[in-house]
């Protein structure tokens, strides 16, 4: 994606020094600095927001040092003029800041915008009267660069931030306190979100306190993560981060839980071999071939159980992995990898026997009392995509012991239908009369960058279906929507802990 500008009209608020004398000294210098710059240009009194205070109105009178701040002019004149001659020259500078190696020198009446640099000079601290100040950079996110745009964009009435440099120019703007950049920082950051971006917008929205911005690139990685097929953006998320998304109910899963499983095996592969190349139909018959031959040097031992693999427990932790051993393709997979071990595949296949062994011979028709916590926690996560706006039926493998559920698309509306008898719907067809299951339908399509352009939810809600019924559950039909979309469903059959017999 090119480089998106984004610009802002500054405000030009500040804290006044204490000391009259001192104030009109450094007014006086200013003034004669741009005299020709500003020359007959009149001064209005104007409400302005500071970064570091609250609204307040700017005074004309003596009392107010800021009333004779030279108002910067827009782009289209001569800001530029006052930009080159206070700031690129340092003409009748009051203050030399240094940093990273770097001297700039500048003026105190034009720092106090910040509000770090308004606290600096307004109160008791030992800079307040220091000609030079050090200036010491805590934030590897800060380099020169950023730190002389977001200087320089004191002296200027608009500011340039290409998607390159946001998250430099957020975490200098954050240090100096401010808030205008900061935000003009956070619009860029939506409307530039994409596989490149998103993991790096994601850790500087948490370090820097965007919680809106955090929250829009969760969501684009809970929509995209199984969708993209990206090793770049697998090779960024942290573990933390892979570990919110895995537990997620909102991750949007194509096909089936089994699917989360092999994304996982690449993440970890790539996480351990980040300098890995090759094209993406290569990626995981390489982890296979790596994770074999890790097995084989441990003597057989589970991957998550031996040193390189305890970090990645807290991952798997998050599958649910009853939803991948319910169908035999994918149990002989994970009996195969070996990746997890036997003490959390035990208790599992214990708990699904029994409950195949209800669902099948006791007249239990499904979940009664369902909690929303309970199918966020421990829903089956499916999806599929629809190409294009036609007709198509569909059924997830291994979907809670062969119920003979079946997914319709036709007429811009989807519908759930229990299988006729005289149809074939794959393997496996429920003897019981009735039904019941919770469910939760979600429906996205997404443009090239990967942003929900369309998003249609239904509510958590009990279904109870009769042998041939059907139902439908969503009808786009006055819906503006784009193809192709994603349909991904929360499932929730099988009855919760504790309600097998003793």
């Amino acid at each position: 994606m090119g480089a998106l500008s984004s610009r802002m009209l500054w405000g030009r608020g500040g804290r006044a020094p204490e000391d009259p004398g001192v104030a009109r000294e450094e007014e006086e210098a200013v003034e004669a600095a741009v005299a020709v710059i500003e020359e007959g240009e009149e001064e209005s009194e104007e409400t302005r927001p500071t970064t570091s205070q609250g609204s307040h109105k700017r005074k004309t009178g003596p009392e107010g040092l800021l009333s004779k701040v030279p108002r910067r002019k827009r782009a289209k004149d001569s800001s530029g003029s006052v930009y080159e001659a206070l700031f690129l020259r340092g003409e009748d500078s009051d203050v030399q800041i240094r940093a990273l190696g770097e001297e700039w020198n500048l003026h105190r009446i034009y720092l106090c915008q910040s509000g770090y640099f308004a606290s600096m000079f307004s109160g008791a601290w030992r800079e307040t009267t220091m000609n030079t100040i050090e200036l010491q950079m805590p934030d590897e996110n800060i380099d020169r660069e950023a730190l002389h745009e977001v200087l320089g964009s004191l002296y200027l009435d608009t500011v340039l931030i290409p998607p390159s440099r946001v998250v430099a120019i957020l975490a200098t703007a954050s240090l100096l306190q401010l808030d205008e950049l900061i935000q003009q920082c956070g619009e860029v950051m939506k409307e530039t979100v994409t596989a490149q971006t998103v993991c790096s917008y994601y850790y500087s929205s948490e370090s820097y306190g965007l919680q809106n911005i955090r929250i829009m690139c969760l969501q684009w990685l809970l929509d995209n993560l199984m969708t993209q097929h990206s090793d770049e953006l697998l090779r960024e998320v942290s573990l933390d981060l892979m570990k919110e998304l895995i537990a997620s109910s909102e991750l949007l899963v194509i096909e089936v839980e089994m699917d989360v499983y092999t994304t996982l095996k690449k993440w970890v592969f790539l996480q351990l071999h980040p300098t890995w190349r090759g094209p993406r139909k290569a990626l995981l018959p390489d982890a296979d071939s790596w994770f074999a031959r890790s097995r084989r040097e441990s003597e057989g031992t589970p991957f998550l159980e031996t040193e390189q693999g305890r970090a990645f427990v807290p991952v798997f932790q998050q599958l649910r992995i009853a939803y991948i051993i319910c169908d035999l393709p994918s149990a002989c997979v994970i009996d195969q990898d070996a990746l997890i071990p036997a003490t959390w595949l035990t208790p599992v296949y214990k708990e699904q026997w029994l409950a195949l062994l209800q669902a099948e011979q006791t007249r239990e028709l499904g979940p009664m009392d369902v909690h929303v916590s309970d199918l966020q926690g421990n829903s089956m996560r499916c999806g599929g995509q629809l190409h294009r706006d036609e007709q198509r039926s569909w059924r997830w493998a291994g979907f809670n012991f062969g119920w003979d559920l079946v997914v319709c698309y036709a007429n811009r509306r989807i519908i759930f239908r229990r299988s006729a008898l005289n149809k074939s719907c794959g393997l496996g067809v429920s003897l019981l009369w009735q039904r019941k299951v919770a469910f939760r339908l979600r429906l996205a399509s997404l443009d090239r960058a990967g942003r929900a352009i369309f998003r249609k939810d239904t509510e958590y809600q009990m279904l109870s279906l009769r042998k041939d019924q059907e139902l439908e559950v969503v009808n786009l039909e006055h819906h503006d929507i784009v193809f192709p979309i994603y349909v991904a469903c929360n499932f929730l059959y099988l009855p919760g802990e504790g309600h097998f017999p003793e």
